[in-house]
């Protein structure tokens, strides 16, 4: 359906990351691959959401010369926001711990920003999420992290993998945004940019 709607247009995805490939490829997309390295990093003063736009907006920035007249370039960035700062992604096994450790028995926000360039416009949308984990033992973290390894996740876990089904106990918005692109505004926004480019 989608698909039909841009048939026009050349969507491009700048992610090398395997679910939110995934995700166009079962909103019905053909899209093409496009990898720059960006470096990601923002300033202090930025707090909630102005931290995964502006790191979306960031990662556009490379392409903005090469596109065409129909290009749809999609840059994203997920952060975990707890306890008044983002967590980012592990660096070690070590690392990992303390960040599962501080969401246990807790609530935290899961923030993804999307942003779409074309030649003529960018638009910058986001979504959040609430997610509330439960008591989470020292056995169960350790588990988890050795055996999925979710150093490549911010807040070092992925909702979607057992850490997700054994310990999350409420979410509050939408699941495909937990695990890295909020699909209904990306279905919304692109059906409205087909409109106008």
């Amino acid at each position: 359906m989608l698909n039909e709607t841009l048939k026009e247009h050349h969507i491009i995805l700048a992610s090398k990351s395997p679910r939110r490939q995934q995700f166009f490829k079962d909103l019905g997309l053909d899209i093409e691959i496009r990898l720059k390295p960006v470096i990601e990093e923002y300033p202090e003063r930025l707090r909630h959401f102005e931290i995964s736009d502006y790191l979306a907006q960031l990662k556009a920035l490379p392409y903005k010369t090469e596109l065409g007249p129909k290009d749809i370039l999609i840059t994203s960035d997920t952060i975990v926001w707890h306890q008044k700062k983002a967590l980012g992604k592990p660096k070690n096994a070590a690392e990992a711990f303390e960040l599962i450790k501080s969401l246990s028995h807790t609530t935290h926000e899961v923030i993804t920003s999307v942003c779409f360039t074309s030649t003529n416009t960018e638009i910058t949308v986001n979504s959040v999420t609430k997610v509330t984990f439960k008591h989470l033992t020292d056995e169960e973290i350790n588990y988890y992290i050795n055996t999925y390894k979710p150093f490549d996740k911010a807040g070092a876990y992925g909702i979607q993998e057992w850490i997700g089904q054994i310990g999350v106990t409420k979410i509050e918005g939408s699941y495909f945004n937990v695990m890295g692109l909020p699909t209904h505004l990306v279905y919304q926004t692109l059906n409205d940019m087909a409109k106008s480019i």
